[in-house]
């Protein structure tokens, strides 16, 4: 890591702040491009504290660039992780507002909750699938406090990996057979079905994105804890949102998951 502390607080003041006025940023990448991972992870820190102080909880996490062709893209050979905050959990059904976002997005996941806390480093597979309790269809929505997503990595993963919000189906306690990799997904945007998937997008089984995680976060003294969520990653190309539209994601064994957008509609 090679920024200051006061660095680290003055930028994740700024996303803090472009946040809460919906106004986006430069990415600090323009400014210093020799910033890194432990950058971003040093920043997001800092902006998840400032959240905590509103009020604001930790109730999983996300990972991002889980798939080969994402990490093509960043340059990197391996995901990133975000928090998922619990101001951004909505139910199946609900209808968000696109005023809530700057520029956002739509991916269909499969996103579990544990029933046992895992403590890297050193989580197998096999342990991770032992610490699931329940899994669920997703849509997140990511959005991007940087201008025109024209974001590098560290970028995106001090702004919470780009994480918006998610809205979740009901659990469903999965088979102890059940292949998370062969899982089907029909991803439909205005009753248009635009995309398809299966679990195996997700660094090739979404369980291995919950090892992976854990041991991540094992490193800085982080458990993943009981009960929290764990999204595992995108399964298609992220869909633009805006108002009036509805999605709609079914996937075999989980159901579907369904979204509706209020708000503003955003010209162009």
């Amino acid at each position: 890591m090679k920024i200051s502390a006061e660095d680290i607080v003055n930028r994740a003041k700024a996303l803090y702040e472009a946040r809460a006025a919906r106004d986006p940023i430069a990415p600090f990448t323009d400014a210093d491009p020799t910033l890194g991972m432990e950058d971003g992870y040093a920043i997001q820190r800092e902006l998840v504290a400032m959240l905590a102080a509103d009020g604001d909880r930790v109730v999983g996490y996300k990972a991002g660039l889980t798939s080969a062709p994402m990490q093509n893209m960043f340059g990197v050979d391996t995901p990133d992780y975000g928090p998922v905050l619990a101001s951004t959990v909505h139910p199946c059904g609900a209808s968000v507002s696109r005023d809530d976002f700057i520029s956002p997005k739509v991916e269909a996941e499969i996103v579990f909750r544990l029933g046992a806390p895992l403590k890297g480093p050193g989580v197998t597979v096999r342990e991770a699938r032992g610490a699931i309790a329940e899994v669920m269809a997703g849509l997140e929505i990511v959005d991007s406090r940087i201008e025109h997503w024209r974001i590098r990595l560290a970028d995106t993963i001090a702004d919470l990996a780009s994480n918006g919000a998610v809205v979740l189906a009901p659990p469903v306690t999965p088979a102890a057979d059940c292949d998370f990799r062969l899982i089907g997904m029909a991803f439909s945007h205005n009753g248009e079905c635009v995309a398809t998937g299966a679990g195996a997008a997700a660094l090739g089984d979404p369980v291995a994105v919950v090892a992976w995680l854990a041991n991540v976060l094992g490193e800085h003294g982080v458990t993943l804890g009981a009960g929290q969520l764990v999204m595992t990653g995108a399964l298609h190309a992220a869909v633009s949102m805006d108002s009036g539209d509805t999605f709609i994601a079914e996937f075999d064994r989980l159901g579907a998951v369904t979204m509706r957008v209020d708000g503003t509609r955003v010209a162009g």
